[in-house]
């Protein structure tokens, strides 16, 4: 038996302010977190959903010393550009704050010392590098070397990035600080713990025995980790950006962000509710569950727990619906390498169609192991399923009602058999939508909520009105009327998952204040309720708009190959006199043309300012002959003539091949060069 909780308290992964949101944050936290708020928001439940930026920790000190700014004004570029562009989507949080915030220095900074003095830390002197030029410890980030495993020069103290293992910044070779860049020496400094082995047999009984419930991906990490044994985890660090170590002589040292971040949560409902936020953390009648992605599982399963029980005084969640990763067109999500759709930027290509990518992301959900977002897919689910379906059947009947009721609700007369089974199907859908979403499957949620779409359109196709309305109005206004009540159930159907369409459906049906409850009713509509206009409320995206987002992502994949490019090795030395008999020369072209049968074969007429020769080059698949016609090239002179394709070629025209393959043919600098000029 499932236990009844008075409220509930949904708080969503703290995004890291040191870039834009994308599209893998969205389908693994924040659209399933709207959607569940939502839904208890619907059925009259005390709900609030906790949001905010998480601002401190190494990566952001890293970016500001880069760009060359504070880390103060990196978290408030990112803060701002991720505050802006969840309000803009429809992500309805109760509050989005920041740990940066005063009111979480404190909290934080409480938390710790209550801790502290409980004498729940346990105190460890190691020894760590430290920079004597830059009078500064150096985080794992800042610390790089030769990889022990694979030789790989550009590693960093915590990982190792090209073969993927992780280090400790000693085990690197020949480690360097990336600051100064000078070799750092290994210093003694002390540092408090968690000791999570202490509570591990309690985390074992309360996620093993007590919630067998939780999603499989959940659970099965956590025992994971409980089966591996656990281990003091430090709670602080050498670092001057963050909230300062409330201990006496602890100048440059600050709470790791790991201990700091989840406090956030606490901190950012006390700013909400500063009255009151006690009864959504320390009340045993609220329900907690946090919406986080795969990769924070083990934070706030097991870390944040046993901080919470070491503490005393919190509740635990009831669940963690995490989700797995989503994938970009078959490759992972890296803000580092730009391969992502930013949040802020669809905003801007795709106006008004905030719940296009809300529903293609719950519809593509990845739920219980990592699933592709393709832009095909977003277009295909887009005109087949909300446009083809869901807004196909709205349009229908409230053209209808416009065409033969002057968009007024008609009477219904006697119910049809047929009528009663459809009535009965959509009646059913909201045991099942509420079954969905009660245990966090939204995927199979939102199915079932464009099924009462899919009823609505085959009942219409069924019992065709408009042939009707030449014989018998009294079963028109019959089928209508049950038309419009699937209608307006659409509008409370679809609220948690598509807000702006339903808030755009429930204007066209002029329907009032409604709640979760009417879901499945058949008098939603008053008979002689006057209806508003029809408006499409999706529309057909086409193959152009699709292809410029491909295009864009294949830009990505190119700048990334560029900046990644390794010139091949230097071959063999030649003598100099070798390399002196060759005659480069400039030459300017007068005529180029394809070589008939040959794909890859350009034939070239060049003035070489001796009367003129003939060079054939293998480019045709990189160049238009009459692009080339009038430039200057540099070519090998004194080459061996030899036949290709039957054409005697006297020379070799120069090119430099690309990171990506393309050939470039060398030109010279200056437009205005004699032909036959030698190249020195």
């Amino acid at each position: 038996m499932e236990k009844k909780f008075k409220r509930t308290l949904v708080t969503t992964a703290l995004p890291y302010a040191n870039g834009p949101v994308h599209i893998g944050h969205l389908a693994g936290v924040y659209v399933p977190a709207d959607i569940y708020t939502r839904y208890l928001r619907l059925k009259g439940e005390d709900v609030i959903m906790i949001g905010g930026s998480d601002e401190h920790g190494v990566p952001i000190t890293i970016k500001a010393k880069a760009e060359g700014v504070t880390p103060q004004d990196i978290v408030d570029r990112y803060h701002n550009i991720i505050k802006k562009s969840f309000e803009e989507f429809g992500i309805s949080f109760d509050i989005y704050s920041r740990t940066t915030s005063a009111i979480h220095t404190q909290m934080a900074s409480d938390f710790f010392r209550k801790l502290y003095d409980k004498g729940e830390f346990i105190e460890k002197t190691s020894m760590q590098y430290y920079d004597e030029d830059a009078n500064q410890f150096l985080a794992d980030r800042y610390i790089t070397g030769t990889c022990p495993h694979c030789g790989n020069e550009h590693a960093y103290g915590d990982q190792c990035e090209a073969c993927g293992t992780s280090l400790s910044a000693t085990d690197l070779i020949n480690p360097r600080s990336a600051i100064t860049g000078n070799k750092p020496v290994l210093r003694e400094t002390k540092h408090w713990y968690l000791p999570l082995d202490k509570w591990e047999p309690f985390l074992r009984h309360w996620i093993l025995d007590e919630h067998k419930e939780w999603k499989p991906n959940v659970y099965g990490q956590c025992k994971s980790w409980l089966d591996m044994g656990l281990q003091p985890r430090a709670v602080s660090r050498d670092l001057d950006w963050g909230v300062p170590v409330p201990v006496e002589g602890t100048e440059g040292k600050v709470l790791y962000v790991w201990f700091d971040a989840p406090i956030g949560y606490i901190s950012n409902t006390k700013e909400l509710l500063p009255d009151k936020w006690e009864l959504y953390w320390k009340d045993p009648e609220t329900k907690m569950v946090h919406f986080i992605g795969k990769d924070n599982i083990v934070f706030h399963c097991i870390v944040f727990p046993a901080m919470l029980k070491a503490e005393g005084s919190y509740i635990l969640p009831d669940n963690v619906p995490a989700n797995e990763f989503l994938n970009l067109e078959g490759d992972k999500i890296s803000t580092s390498r730009n391969w992502a759709v930013w949040l802020h930027e669809y905003l801007e290509d795709f106006p008004g169609k905030q719940d296009v990518l809300r529903y293609v992301l719950t519809a593509n959900a990845p739920e219980t192991k990592d699933n592709d977002f393709t832009w095909k897919d977003f277009q295909a689910r887009n005109n087949n399923e909300l446009v083809a379906i869901l807004g196909n059947f709205v349009n229908r009947a409230l053209v209808l009602t416009h065409k033969y009721f002057e968009g007024k609700v008609p009477q219904a007369g006697e119910f049809t058999d047929y009528d009663r089974e459809t009535m009965k199907e959509f009646a059913d859908v909201k045991a099942s939508v509420e079954n969905y979403l009660d245990h966090y499957r939204f995927r199979d949620a939102l199915k079932e909520a464009m099924n009462l779409a899919r009823i609505g359109n085959k009942y219409l196709a069924d019992t065709e009105p408009w042939k009707l309305a030449k014989t018998d109005m009294p079963r028109v206004a019959t089928i209508l009327n049950l038309a419009l009540q699937i209608t307006a159930n659409l509008a409370i159907a679809f609220e948690p998952f598509l807000p702006f369409s339903a808030e755009k459906l429930r204007g066209m049906l002029h329907m009032g204040p409604c709640d979760w409850n009417m879901l499945g009713r058949t008098d939603i509509l008053p008979v002689g309720a006057e209806l508003g206009k029809p408006e499409l409320l999706f529309e057909k995206i086409d193959d152009s708009v699709i292809e410029a987002q491909v295009n864009k992502l294949l830009e990505t994949k190119k700048a990334n190959e560029l900046k990644n490019h390794k010139a091949a090795p230097v071959r063999e030395n030649v003598p100099f006199d070798d390399f002196m008999k060759l005659d480069i020369r400039v030459g300017k072209v007068l005529d180029c043309q394809k070589v008939p049968k040959a794909d890859k074969l350009l034939q070239f007429r060049i003035d070489d300012g001796l009367g003129g020769r003939t060079i054939v080059s293998g480019i045709a698949k990189h160049y238009k002959p009459e692009d080339l016609i009038g430039k200057n090239v540099c070519f090998v002179a004194n080459l061996e003539p030899r036949k290709l394709k039957g054409i005697e070629s006297q020379g070799m025209i120069l090119s430099a091949e690309d990171a990506d393959g393309r050939l470039i043919v060398i030109t010279p600098a200056a437009d205005e060069i004699a032909p036959g000029s030698e190249v020195k």
